[in-house]
C-alpha cells in the first residue's frame, strides 16, 4: 500500500501472472531479471533487494490483515494515535464508537475481557495526559478490567495444560498461581463472567471428578452461554466435558454415557464439532462407541453415513469400513463385523487397539480361546511399544490384565471368581467393565 518501488510492483505482478509463482521453470533468476528489470545485465544483488523489498511489503500486509481482523482492537490502535497526538475530540468520538462496537460484540469469551482491559486503560491514559484535572480517574475500572483478563486467560491457559499433561503421560506443568486464582475468582464473582466460568467449571470437573456439581456447571455453561463462544474454542471447551463423561464412564458410572451422547449430539447441531469443515477422527469415533453403547443404532447408522464427508480424504474409507463393523458387532452381526474389519488398514493407534478388542471379544464369545490370547499378546506388544496414549493405555492394560485372569480361571472355583469380580469392579479406568462382568458371570 504504501510501496514507492516500481521493480517491487513488477515482481510482484511476474509472480502472479499466470501463477509463475508455483512453476519452477518461470522462477529462474535470470528469467524473472529480464521480467524486472528488461535488457539491464543481470544483477544478482539487485534482484535479492528487490526480491527482499516484495517480502516486506506482503509481511506488512499480513499484519495489517490480522489487525484489521480484530475490529475493536483495531479502533483502539487508532485511539492510541488520536491520544498521542492529544486530538481530544477525535479521540472522544473514537471511543464512543469503539465502545458501542464492543458492546455489540458476537462472543464473549477471553478476547472480548482483553479488549475491555485495553479500553479502560486507553481511557485512563488519555485522562492523565489531556485532561488538566485528574479527579474521577477510572483507575478502578482499569483494575477490575485487568483482574477478568488475567483470571480468564489464567484458567484457559491452565486448562490447555492440564488437556496436554493427559495426553503426553510425561509432561508436566507448574500451575503458578492458580489455585489462588481459582479461590479469588469463586470468592469475588468472577464466576458471573462466561468467560471464566466456563473454563473454571471445565479445570474443576477434571481435577475434582467426585465433585459432580462441577461437570453440572460446565454442561450448564454450554447450554446457556454456547453461543457467546467462537466455535474452535467452543468445540475444546465441549471436547473437555466429554472427555471427563468418558473418564467416569469408564471409572463405572454408566449414567455419563447418555450425558456424552446429549453433549455430542449437541455439538452436532450447532456445528461445533466441525474444525473448518472437518470433523476429527477421535470425535467420529467416540460418537459411533457412545451411541452403540447406547443401543442407538439406528442413529448410529445414520450418523456415519449423515458425516462421513466431513471427515479428511485419508482416513475417510478406513473409518467408515471401521464405524460400521464396530455397529455390526454391537448389534450381534459378527459376519458381518469380521468382513469389514478385513477392509481396514490400521494406521490410527486407537482404532487399532479398539479393533482387535472387538475382535477379542468376538473370538471369546465364540469360544476361540488361543486366538484370543493370541490377540491379547498382541494388544500388549503393541502399548509397549506406542509412547503417546495417555489414559487410553491404562484401560487397555487393565482389559488384558483381567481378560487373561479370566482365561484362565476355574469356573467352578467360587472363591477365584469372588475375587476376579471384585478386581473388575474396583479397577479403574475400565472401558469394557459391562462385557467382562457378564462374561465372568457366564462361566
Amino acid at each position: 500500500m504504501h510501496n514507492q518501488r516500481q521493480d517491487v510492483v513488477r515482481l510482484f505482478d511476474y509472480l502472479l501472472e499466470d501463477n509463475h509463482l508455483y512453476k519452477d521453470d518461470f522462477l529462474q533468476k535470470e528469467i524473472v531479471y529480464r521480467w524486472v528489470f528488461g535488457k539491464e545485465t543481470f544483477d544478482d544483488a539487485k534482484l535479492r533487494q528487490t526480491i527482499y523489498f516484495l517480502n516486506k511489503c506482503v509481511e506488512e500486509f499480513l499484519i495489517y490483515q490480522e489487525l484489521r481482523h480484530n475490529k475493536v482492537r483495531a479502533q483502539i490502535a487508532l485511539a492510541t494515535v488520536y491520544r498521542k497526538k492529544k486530538l481530544r475530540k477525535p479521540f472522544q468520538k473514537n471511543l464512543k464508537v469503539t465502545n458501542n462496537l464492543q458492546e455489540k460484540q458476537e462472543f464473549r469469551n477471553h478476547q472480548y475481557l482483553r479488549n475491555e482491559y485495553f479500553l479502560q486503560n486507553e481511557l485512563y491514559y488519555f485522562q492523565i495526559t489531556i485532561k488538566r484535572k485528574r479527579i474521577d480517574l477510572n483507575l478502578q475500572e482499569v483494575s477490575n478490567a485487568l483482574d477478568a483478563t488475567y483470571i480468564a486467560d489464567k484458567i484457559r491457559q491452565s486448562c490447555l495444560m492440564l488437556t496436554h499433561q493427559s495426553v503426553y503421560e510425561k509432561q508436566s506443568y507448574d500451575v503458578g498461581m492458580l489455585n489462588e486464582v481459582l479461590e479469588y475468582a469463586k470468592m469475588k464473582n468472577f464466576l458471573e463472567f462466561p468467560a471464566i466460568a466456563m473454563y473454571y467449571y471445565s479445570y474443576m470437573s477434571i481435577t475434582d471428578r467426585e465433585n459432580e456439581s462441577h461437570f453440572q456447571n460446565l454442561k450448564n455453561e454450554i447450554s446457556e452461554f454456547g453461543y457467546l463462544f467462537p466455535k474452535t474454542e467452543m468445540m475444546d471447551i465441549l471436547l473437555s466435558a466429554t472427555n471427563y463423561c468418558i473418564g467416569r464412564m469408564n471409572a463405572g458410572h454408566s449414567q455419563y454415557i447418555r450425558e456424552a451422547f446429549e453433549l455430542f449430539r449437541w455439538g452436532l447441531k450447532e456445528q461445533v464439532l466441525l474444525d473448518e469443515g472437518v470433523l476429527s477422527r477421535i470425535t467420529f469415533m467416540n460418537i459411533v462407541t457412545i451411541g452403540n453403547m447406547l443401543g442407538e443404532y439406528d442413529w448410529v447408522e445414520k450418523f456415519i453415513h449423515g458425516y462421513k464427508n466431513y471427515l479428511e480424504d485419508q482416513y475417510r474409507d478406513d473409518l467408515v469400513h471401521y464405524s460400521l463393523a464396530r455397529l455390526h458387532f454391537e448389534k450381534g452381526d459378527y459376519s458381518t463385523a469380521m468382513q469389514l474389519f478385513r477392509q481396514v488398514e490400521y494406521d490410527d493407534i486407537l482404532m487399532n487397539l479398539n479393533a482387535k478388542m472387538m475382535q477379542f471379544k468376538m473370538f471369546y464369545e465364540q469360544d476361540e480361546l488361543d486366538v484370543v490370547e493370541s490377540l491379547l499378546e498382541s494388544m500388549r506388544t503393541y502399548l509397549v511399544r506406542k509412547k503417546v496414549l495417555g489414559y487410553h493405555k491404562a484401560n487397555y492394560k487393565n482389559i488384558i490384565r483381567l481378560t487373561k485372569k479370566m482365561l484362565k480361571i476355574n469356573p467352578y472355583n467360587k472363591n477365584q471368581k469372588a475375587k476376579l469380580l471384585k478386581e473388575i469392579e474396583e479397577a479403574n479406568p475400565l472401558a469394557e467393565r459391562k462385557w467382562l462382568l457378564k462374561q465372568l458371570k457366564n462361566l
